[in-house]
């Protein structure tokens, strides 16, 4: 049965109009705060204002689709400009607009505009509880949609999400970049929040943003981390460092040489998975079989390779470069997990060989000194043979295709044996025999990976001068650009500084669960992010920070 409204009284209705009139000559003589919504969703004033949850109007069923669809804007109703949304790390740019924004309901669709963002639509279907609906042309009210697209000259971990008539784009030149804006439109509507009307243009400031993790001497299992994956790629990290030989353990399994690897380990097939998933979040895992030093597991299985002084005393963790079944069981391992680690990076080591922490090395290992004067002429040095051993494993590894890096104390001053140009500098210190300022390898046209343990060094068991890193000082004091110490290198050396990583390194493995360093690097790993993303000065202080990250989980 139909029902009829009753017509209101003629002295009411006059009386409505008047008000109607005196409340829209208020709002005109105001000028501020409020604005009708603009159907193309324009405008670029700087101006900002949350837009509260009763900006957004209800949802309406389709009773075509049987699904729940966004609100659609009305240009009855009215809207403040837009905030730029709040997100770790925080985004580049963000254009301000005037409308409803969105929010994910249960039935709306994410479509994509290229079969290689399947993998990228069906992830953020997932968490945000909508219908993945595969490749579409259509649009509907409530998608969100992934496109490939823009300049190609462009950051391919660029992206361009849009929020306007009740739908989102997020675009880029790279699967990369449109992985990144689902991030960002993930941490948007976390806790029932709601993706700002607007433009967001958004690129990372560096291209290595990465976290390593010391397996060699703690295991870690495969669960914890597949989760400290799933948290990088939230963080927009892109790289993954796994420290899995050192003289502690050797951590993943090997079919060249079985009888290396430590009873507690990880199978190629849990490696394989954490790979894989690392790489749908578009991270690269980085292997590192640190040598000529930390090879102690490795030697517990071949003690005749052991480096042995003049007096027949092991240098502890080094193997003996004079000889050539040292090169020969290194090169085997290296080649064996080309095909494991498929990323374009590898991490050689090179640090702390005892054999170049002597005062005398020719007379302390005359067997070194002797293998350098036959290698290289009678005046090479027994540091001539290591940075020899170094570019022999940069060509092992180059040959797969991959880039190599060494720490920085694995190359030296004044040899006549030079380090390949393309071998990565990971700078982590400054306490080296022999030690030299960052500026000598960026003069020398060397790129740099920032490891600085003054900031970014999560030491077990705070050994020696080490003390955990707080993300306060990282999210405050450090850049890319603060290389050593405290103090930046120049700006001009920017272009080469190619990222940074924080490390995480289990010298004294019990001193704390997995669980503790999951913790403790938690906030330190978002700072990181930050910086890495956009070394600038942060427009939130620490506190608003920290609140953001409790808030985000």
């Amino acid at each position: 049965m139909s029902q009829h409204r009753r017509r209101a009284p003629a002295n009411k209705v006059k009386q409505r109009r008047l008000v109607v009139a005196a409340v829209t000559a208020g709002t005109i003589a105001l000028g501020v705060g409020v604005g009708v919504w603009a159907a193309d969703g324009g405008g670029t004033s700087s101006a900002t204002a949350t837009r509260q949850p009763s900006d957004t109007g209800s949802a309406a069923s389709s009773g075509a689709t049987g699904t729940t669809t966004s609100p659609t804007p009305s240009p009855t109703r009215t809207y403040p400009l837009s905030k730029t949304p709040r997100t770790i790390p925080a985004v580049r740019s963000h254009t301000p607009a005037r409308g409803p924004g969105w929010r994910p309901a249960s039935g709306e669709r994410v479509v994509v505009g290229a079969p290689e963002l399947a993998d990228e639509g069906r992830l953020v279907a997932g968490e945000l509880g909508l219908v993945y609906a595969g490749e579409s042309d259509d649009a509907r009210a409530g998608d969100v949609r992934l496109e490939l697209g823009g300049d190609k000259g462009a950051n391919p971990e660029s992206y361009t999400m849009t929020v306007r008539d009740g739908r989102v784009v997020v675009s880029g030149p790279g699967e990369a970049g449109v992985f990144y804006g689902t991030r960002t439109l993930k941490q948007e509507v976390h806790g029932g929040g709601s993706a700002p009307e607007g433009v967001v243009r958004d690129e990372p400031a560096k291209p290595v943003r990465g976290f390593m993790l010391d397996i060699a001497r703690k295991p870690f299992s495969a669960d914890w981390i597949e989760d400290r994956v799933r948290e990088l790629g939230d963080l927009k990290f892109n790289q993954l460092g796994l420290h899995f030989s050192d003289d502690q353990g050797f951590r993943i399994a090997s079919d060249t040489h079985p009888e290396v690897v430590s009873k507690d380990h990880l199978t190629k097939a849990q490696v394989k998975k954490i790979v894989d998933l690392a790489a749908a979040r578009h991270i690269a895992v980085v292997p590192e079989i640190d040598s000529p030093g930390h090879l102690g597991a490795v030697l517990a299985a071949h003690p005749e390779l052991q480096l042995r002084n003049v007096r027949g005393l092991a240098a502890r963790g080094a193997i003996d470069i004079s000889k050539e079944k040292s090169a020969s069981i290194v090169d085997d391992l290296l080649n064996e997990y080309a095909g494991l680690f498929p990323g374009a990076d590898w991490h050689l080591g090179g640090d702390e060989y005892r054999a170049l922490t002597v005062s005398d090395p020719a007379a302390s290992y005359p067997q070194l000194a002797a293998a350098a004067r036959k290698a290289y002429g009678s005046g090479a040095t027994v540091a001539d043979l290591a940075t020899g051993w170094l570019d022999d494993r940069a060509d092992t590894v180059r040959a797969h295709g991959r880039t190599p890096r060494a720490w920085n104390d694995g190359f030296f001053r004044d040899t006549s044996v030079q380090p390949a140009e393309d071998i990565q500098v990971a700078y982590w210190t400054g306490k080296e025999i022999g030690a030299r300022q960052p500026v000598e390898y960026l003069r020398a046209g060397r790129k740099l990976i920032n490891y600085n343990d003054e900031f970014l060094y999560y030491v077990l068991g705070e050994p020696q001068t080490f003390v955990y890193p707080t993300g306060q000082r990282i999210y405050e004091q450090w850049t890319p650009r603060v290389l050593r110490g405290t103090t930046a290198v120049p700006a001009a050396y920017d272009g080469q500084i190619l990222g940074g990583t924080f490390a995480v390194w289990c010298d004294l493995a019990g001193s704390q669960t997995q669980a503790q360093v999951a913790a403790g690097v938690r906030m330190p790993l978002r700072a990181t992010a930050q910086k890495l993303w956009n070394p600038d000065k942060p427009s939130l202080s620490w506190a608003e920070f920290r609140a953001l990250a409790d808030r985000l989980g």
